[in-house]
């Protein structure tokens, strides 16, 4: 879900054709002669995620680049973390919130409404068919806050046994104590694994790369991934379990690992079985970056969404979007990353209606709360970024921004396939839309990882950073399998395409010399 800075490890020694190399942000380069162009954060008055690196100083960007002091432009081939959506230095986005801030900077969200708040609230919900939305600050936030909601709906029906929380292995859902106890990413879990609730629990992830036997059709593979969710719940006790939560397209756990069509419907069919909650955690993959509005809605037949929202069937006569996706719908979802582009921070919560009566019915009151919750300068954010990718079609929401993405993401996938996945040791390409990721193994027929000290993601990541592109990089524990990500702007061109897979091709081959 979030990003972890580049690590500095050591250089590892050369096996399975793998070319020693400094991994990004390393001790061992040479010393910056020149103070204003990089930042050795052993002098800085900052706590940094890496204490032992040097970093370059970014000054400024513009559409798909960034810049540094030093000069050098760089193409920002991940969005950061999948955050930024629309492009850096949007001028109408930088006007709604500077607008904002010279206006109503700050507002209690206990005493007060804010007519932005409100507004994208609306908007959201229209186009998702969910019924309120909730605003924070992060992705961890919004989690807590999903598992928190989750809770109190089972609570409020008078069903408060229901403690039990089922997600996947290899999973990750953000770094507060109840993100980290729901997902399963062990070297994040590691330092705080004493601390962390037992009442958290998992089952297989849907990669079917990894876990679907050859012989096995992707409707089997589902067929097994939803029983073994259903014995799950079982060995718990149905009447314990209160939510399932899942990230349709995995991100930093495992670099876009999509699920297999038909896997959410047939989860959520399984959740509505025993009562338990459907919960989607579209932090990453969300907002449109997969080449629909929401990730989950890319496992419905196309029919099955209006036209305004990326289908290609009839669109739905309810404005509130009745009709369509309830196969896949989630009871709760949450958003962050992309939702803002990065102009401030922004996550959400969308609500089923489902969910809100159970509130409606009990106490009526949601007990959470934060001090940033529906900050001004964060929906203000959020908003303007949803009115610039609906803004040259007006009437409906996130179509042509979105569309661009798929046609975009198509584009990117291509050439992934064409230059990239006959590479040596490149031995899985996967996502959806502008959400690629790239999956590295020591034997592409056996699909064995690289061990742990090699230092794969690390040292690919920096080879493409030296031919001028950001990527995000990790593994699928963070311990062992490697894999990087490629998450432009939504506004990306098909030149800076062309120059990203450029540079990822000459970063793997620098790495794995043929």
């Amino acid at each position: 879900m979030t990003a972890d800075t580049i690590a500095a490890t050591p250089a590892a020694p050369t096996t399975n054709g793998l070319k020693p190399s400094k991994p990004l942000g390393s001790e061992s380069k040479p010393a910056p002669t020149d103070e204003q162009n990089t930042h050795n954060v052993t002098d800085s008055s900052v706590l940094h995620r890496n204490l032992k690196v040097v970093l370059p100083i970014v000054t400024h960007a513009r559409g798909s680049y960034l810049y540094t002091s030093s000069g050098q432009r760089i193409l920002d081939g991940s969005g950061g973390a999948a955050v930024v959506s629309v492009g850096h230095g949007v001028p109408e986005i930088i006007s709604a919130v500077s607008s904002q801030i010279s206006t109503l900077p700050y507002v209690s969200s206990a005493l007060f409404a804010i007519q932005p708040a409100e507004e994208l609230a609306r908007r959201m919900c229209r186009d998702s068919g969910m019924e309120r939305a909730v605003f924070l600050s992060g992705g961890s936030e919004a989690v807590e806050s999903a598992i928190k909601l989750a809770r109190q709906y089972h609570v409020e029906r008078g069903e408060r046994q229901r403690t039990e929380f089922i997600a996947r292995e290899a999973s990750y859902h953000g770094n507060t104590l109840g993100a980290l106890s729901l997902g399963r990413h062990m070297a994040r879990r590691e330092f705080n694994e004493p601390l962390l609730s037992a009442h958290f629990h998992a089952v297989s992830p849907c990669n079917s790369y990894r876990h679907q036997s050859p012989s096995e059709t992707e409707a089997a593979y589902v067929a097994r991934l939803a029983t073994e969710l259903e014995e799950k719940i079982l060995s718990l006790g149905p009447d314990r379990v209160a939510a399932f939560f899942a990230e349709p397209v995995v991100g930093a756990a495992a670099g876009c690992v999509p699920f297999v069509p038909g896997y959410l419907c047939a989860m959520k069919r399984v959740c509505e079985k025993y009562g338990v909650l459907f919960c989607l955690d579209e932090i990453m993959c969300g907002a449109g970056r997969t080449g629909k509005l929401h990730a989950w809605m890319n496992d419905l037949a196309p029919s099955s969404l209006p036209e305004r929202l990326g289908g290609e069937g009839e669109e739905s006569e309810d404005a509130e979007g009745e009709g369509w996706g309830e196969e896949a719908r989630p009871d709760i979802q949450t958003l962050g990353k992309g939702l803002c582009g990065g102009y401030a921070p922004l996550s959400a919560v969308l609500v089923s209606r489902k969910v809100c009566e159970g509130l409606e019915g009990g106490s009526g009151a949601f007990r959470n709360g934060y001090t940033f919750q529906s900050s001004g300068t964060g929906v203000a954010a959020g908003l303007a970024v949803y009115e610039y990718m609906e803004k040259h079609d007006l009437e409906y929401a996130l179509t042509s921004r979105v569309r661009q993405c798929a046609r975009r993401g198509q584009y990117l996938r291509r050439l992934l396939e064409e230059r990239v996945s006959p590479l040596p040791h490149v031995g899985n390409v996967r996502g959806l839309g502008l959400f690629q990721g790239i999956e590295f193994v020591a034997d592409k027929e056996s699909k064995a990882p690289f061990a742990p000290g090699e230092h794969v993601a690390d040292k690919v990541a920096n080879a493409i950073l030296e031919h001028g592109a950001a990527v995000y990089h990790g593994a699928a524990t963070r311990i062992t399998g490697d894999h990087i990500m490629l998450c432009p702007p939504y506004t990306v061109s098909e030149a800076e395409i062309d120059e990203l897979v450029d540079a990822v091709v000459k970063g793997i081959q620098e790495v794995f010399p043929q």
